[in-house]
């Protein structure tokens, strides 16, 4: 009888043990995230002098309105400006963050942050992941971008200021789908104007069917291109003629 008893036990974990096994994974099975954005709030921010909103050259501090990101309630990022849904799980949105100005002979004194604009962030819905977009030749104060499904299409500047591309970015591609210096005064290997970099090149106007986007210096002619995939083709107006009279 106890060797029956034994017997019996033994079978009933077995079984308790192998119905956890097999209820484990839908009990551990991960959660979709909740990703939500706080309030919008006010924060002081100091723009480059060479900038061109309004009062960047008197150094004196602008207005800079933020939001938190926030994942499963718990704060991960602090964002600016309007988020572009990619698809119905994945979206960007543009990093804003505090950077510390103190001086080294400051070392003493409570740290100097200061809010400045960052690039753009790729968040996922279903896992909560953020991670950082590149955007190649981006500059954070001068780079106004318009995203189009996962492409996004801004200004490049050069790293010594003296050149500005048409640039368009794919999500996922380290290499940029189009790269132009774009023509014009400002382009042409002078020194650095007086004109902020900014005011030099708005934000490009995407156009759907056919996949087109429109650059416009402020010292030269439009110029369109054409996204046919990873290939990128000059629009001429003899073209623009041509898709007109269909």
């Amino acid at each position: 009888m106890l060797t029956f008893h034994k017997r019996f036990i033994s079978s009933t974990a077995l079984a308790l043990a192998l119905a956890f096994a097999h209820a484990a994974p839908i009990y551990c099975a991960s959660k979709p995230r909740v990703i939500a954005f706080g309030k919008w709030t006010t924060v002081p921010y100091f723009a480059d002098r060479n900038s061109a909103e309004p009062g960047a050259a008197d150094g004196k501090p602008l207005s800079l309105k933020i939001r938190s990101l926030l994942v499963d309630a718990r704060v991960k990022e602090f964002t600016l400006g309007p988020p572009h849904e990619v698809t119905d799980r994945l979206f960007v949105v543009r990093r804003v963050f505090r950077m510390n100005d103190s001086l080294p002979q400051e070392s003493n004194s409570p740290p100097r942050w200061q809010w400045q604009r960052g690039g753009w962030l790729l968040i996922d819905r279903l896992t909560g992941r953020i991670s950082p977009i590149n955007l190649p030749e981006f500059d954070p104060q001068c780079s106004a971008t318009t995203w189009y499904r996962d492409f996004a299409a801004y200004c490049g500047i050069s790293e010594d200021g003296k050149k500005i591309f048409a640039m368009v970015a794919q999500i996922n591609r380290r290499k940029p789908v189009l790269k132009k210096i774009l023509e014009g005064k400002s382009t042409m290997g002078e020194e650095p104007k007086t004109t902020p970099l900014e005011s030099t090149c708005t934000a490009p106007a995407w156009q759907r069917t056919p996949t087109r986007v429109t650059f416009q210096p402020a010292d030269a002619a439009e110029q369109t291109f054409a996204i046919r995939g990873h290939v990128v083709d000059l629009v001429t107006e003899e073209e623009d003629d041509e898709e007109a009279e269909k």
